[in-house]
């Protein structure tokens, strides 16, 4: 099935070792080299580039990627023709959004797996550890007009909150259960951690080595001039949600730095305390 921007929404053991509440090692101190300076594991288009476009959020710029009739915001957030319009009032938390709309029903997610999609099991692996940490529930779709389809995918990437009607998680071969669990994120209604608006009390965006284009994946919900409100605790290095330091760097040096220059790592084993303390507050 493709992913229509018709379709599409905006608004992120075999069950996981990681159960309850996963104990995660930040490695804030060590500066780590990427693996790759140009891209990273949730990326919805890996290594491509598409064209470059601007919309408004309320009256603040935003740069998005187009690859043919996909619009991708922030490398892995899927965007609809609605997220497009103009005139829509998007309202965003720190990490998650703050429209009841946007939430998940009754914290039941539906959902689907297309049946060629590889390695199922990464996704109910995925699907365990968030029903181990939080209260959200998924159920297999029946006829349900709001679900989310897990299918094969060029990268990882996922529309972000509920809309109604089928949205995706697009999962490449290469994308674990980790990065599933990221992109669960996104459909849950979370955004990625360093967009909160108090981010700057904790680190430093290096825009001169941010890769031409990426400038706006960068920014906080404040800087795209979306309202919300941050998670209590200030920024979460240990977020499943968080970028690490080198993420699409154009030279190889860091995009973003702790406030002594130091670099850190994501980690991709599961929520961390905060993850769920912010999916509690917009699912209590």
């Amino acid at each position: 099935m493709k992913n229509k921007l018709s379709y599409s929404v905006f608004y992120t053991l075999t069950i996981l070792s990681i159960s309850c509440s996963p104990e995660v090692n930040e490695q804030g101190s060590q500066n780590v080299k990427p693996a790759s300076a140009t891209t990273r594991p949730e990326e919805a288009f890996p290594n491509q580039r598409g064209a470059l476009q601007t919309t408004k959020l309320n009256g603040q710029t935003v740069i998005y990627q187009l690859f043919g009739d996909q619009a991708v915001f922030e490398s892995d957030i899927l965007l609809s023709e609605r997220d497009l319009r103009q005139d829509d009032d998007l309202q965003v938390e720190g990490t998650g959004r703050t429209k009841a709309s946007s939430r998940w029903p009754n914290k039941i997610v539906y959902y689907s797996i297309s049946p060629s999609l590889p390695n199922q099991s990464r996704v109910l692996d995925a699907i365990a550890h968030w029903e181990a940490n939080t209260p959200i529930r998924f159920v297999q779709r029946t006829t349900q007009r709001g679900y989310v389809l897990f299918q094969t995918g060029s990268g990882c990437s996922a529309n972000v909150g509920y809309v109604g009607s089928v949205q995706y998680v697009n999962l490449a071969s290469a994308c674990t259960t980790g990065n599933t669990i990221h992109e669960i994120g996104h459909t849950i209604g979370l955004w990625h951690e360093h967009s909160r608006a108090d981010r700057d009390t904790y680190v430093d965006i290096n825009t001169g080595n941010i890769i031409t284009g990426y400038e706006s994946d960068f920014q906080t919900y404040v800087q795209r001039g979306t309202d919300g409100f941050d998670s209590p605790g200030g920024l979460d290095f240990g977020s499943v949600m968080m970028y690490g330091s080198y993420d699409f760097s154009k030279n190889g040096l860091p995009t973003i730095t702790k406030k002594d220059g130091s670099t850190f790592v994501s980690q991709r084993n599961g929520l961390s305390e905060t993850d769920i303390q912010t999916v509690l507050s917009m699912y209590p």
